[in-house]
């Protein structure tokens, strides 16, 4: 698995891709160690930038000046969020596969995940320059999109189920996800402002 050809093509023809995706017997621990620890850095690197060096805009309040403890904490959160983000949506994904039709397999589901996160991972880089952050956002929408079309060949659910699985899992992923973030925030972030981009749902 190459990691930019993977990244390129999930983004740019993701139907075929996921019909080659589900051919493969990667591991987790190859998904984890191959892509999802280096695609995770793109995010976490642009809030160090943003935070740790170049400074960020508080409504009503104005500029405030880079500070490179503050930076790496932004970094920290969003890294920690995003990795624990993919297994606790695998993990609820393949935990409700059986109610769906759909074939229980935690691999299928991680593959489905982590490749799903690209678009998130790799709009990331717009947390860098203030005002680009709503194309970080819209990135994240997109990787939604990948998981809807990803849900089918992945985990073989049937055309009937496929809508209800994927809003069941999205609604169920939003509330964990929240809740991770939350006490992410508290815990890396205590006694300072919590910067919702770095702390919000992880990777989507």
């Amino acid at each position: 698995m190459n990691l930019i050809d993977r990244a390129k093509n999930i983004l740019f023809k993701p139907r075929e891709e996921w019909v080659l995706i589900s051919r493969e017997t990667t591991s987790v621990s190859q998904l984890v160690t191959n892509y999802l620890l280096i695609m995770a850095i793109i995010p976490a690197a642009a809030q160090f930038i943003r935070y740790g060096l170049i400074g960020h805009n508080i409504p009503f309040y104005g500029h405030v000046a880079g500070s490179i403890s503050w930076g790496l904490k932004q970094a920290v959160v969003s890294y920690i969020s995003n990795i624990a983000g993919v297994f606790l949506s695998a993990f609820i994904i393949d935990i409700l596969a059986t109610n769906f039709a759909s074939q229980k397999n935690f691999t299928r589901a991680m593959q489905l995940v982590v490749f799903s996160y690209t678009a998130a991972f790799v709009a990331g880089i717009f947390y860098l320059i203030p005002g680009l952050g709503i194309l970080a956002v819209l990135g994240s929408l997109y990787g939604l999109y990948l998981l809807f079309l990803g849900l089918k060949p992945m985990m073989q659910t049937p055309d009937d189920k496929v809508a209800v699985y994927f809003i069941l899992s999205l609604l169920v992923i939003i509330v964990v996800s929240v809740i991770l973030s939350f006490i992410l925030g508290k815990i890396l972030l205590a006694g300072a402002e919590i910067n919702p981009a770095a702390v919000g749902i992880p990777g989507f």
